[in-house]
């Protein structure tokens, strides 16, 4: 892969995988609308899609590390009454986890090849801004901080995160939709969403790790550029939005919405012509 289009590919990677706007959808959408040479199912595209999340998940491990300590240290120490809210946070964590390993396990591959289509992507990327908007308009006007989520929101945001198989639907904005219809205000919908992310990207991460260090093209330097690119752009990302849901907790995913209508829109408008 040339160097300027792993650059490229991986700023992308590192803002869309965070904003709710749906990575998937654009590593669908932009090499087809901008006839880019580059081929999602190739072999050689592994080690860089690997690289990338690799980079992603450094800068969430980074960003959130305090809230990884706190967890490990609640955990070793369960006894403790002090560490009864990291250790809900982390068991609600764990929870919402499993639907999407387990869909991921089981249904990833059939889902994707029927579905990393650029039209259907860019179809749901429309969808996906409908979500936002959606979630804007019938959330409760609640502001529950994290501690107070219960198990049962926990495994729906978990339920909700399995919708990002599809290219086009994104992770975090379905994640941040069900955080929000459960009460929390949109900080703590946030922090959980990043949270959540973490195990899923890691664990993506590490089940292609033996590919991607068995591979020649996992040492050339547009995929290490590609991965500390993608890192960079992500913690920027994860900075960004953590303060500016802290500063709008009012239809505050508006904006988002309203992208994902006008890039879906775009992308199926030049897609047919």
């Amino acid at each position: 892969m040339e160097l300027v289009t792993a650059t490229l590919l991986a700023l992308l990677q590192g803002v869309t995988e965070l904003f709710p706007v749906s990575s998937l959808g654009h590593a669908v959408l932009v090499p087809a609308v901008l006839h880019w040479n580059v081929d999602l199912r190739s072999p050689e595209f592994l080690p860089f899609l690997v690289a990338i999340h690799f980079g992603t998940a450094v800068a969430l491990l980074l960003y959130f590390w305090r809230d990884w300590a706190a967890f490990a240290a609640a955990v070793m120490n369960f006894r403790d009454p002090a560490g009864k809210d990291e250790r809900r946070i982390f068991l609600y964590v764990c929870a919402a986890t499993v639907p999407a390993l387990v869909v991921g396990a089981v249904l990833e591959k059939v889902v994707r090849a029927e579905f990393a289509q650029p039209l259907l992507a860019a179809a749901f990327l429309i969808v996906n801004g409908l979500v936002l908007l959606i979630a804007e308009r019938l959330k409760s006007r609640g502001t529950r901080p994290l501690e107070a989520m219960n198990l049962k929101s926990a495994v729906g945001i978990g339920l909700a995160q399995c919708l990002a198989f599809i290219p086009g639907m994104s992770r975090s904005g379905v994640t941040l939709a069900a955080a929000l219809a459960a009460g929390h205000d949109h900080a703590a919908a946030a922090r959980f969403s990043f949270l959540l992310g973490t195990p899923i990207i890691v664990a993506a991460t590490v089940h292609e790790a033996p590919k991607f260090l068995h591979s020649g093209a996992a040492w050339q330097m547009p995929t290490l550029l590609a991965c500390l690119v993608a890192g960079v752009t992500a913690y920027a990302s994860i900075a960004f939005l953590m303060h500016y849901f802290r500063k709008h907790d009012f239809d505050a995913l508006d904006p988002f919405a309203y992208y994902c209508f006008a890039a879906g829109a775009l992308a199926l408008g030049l897609l047919l012509i």
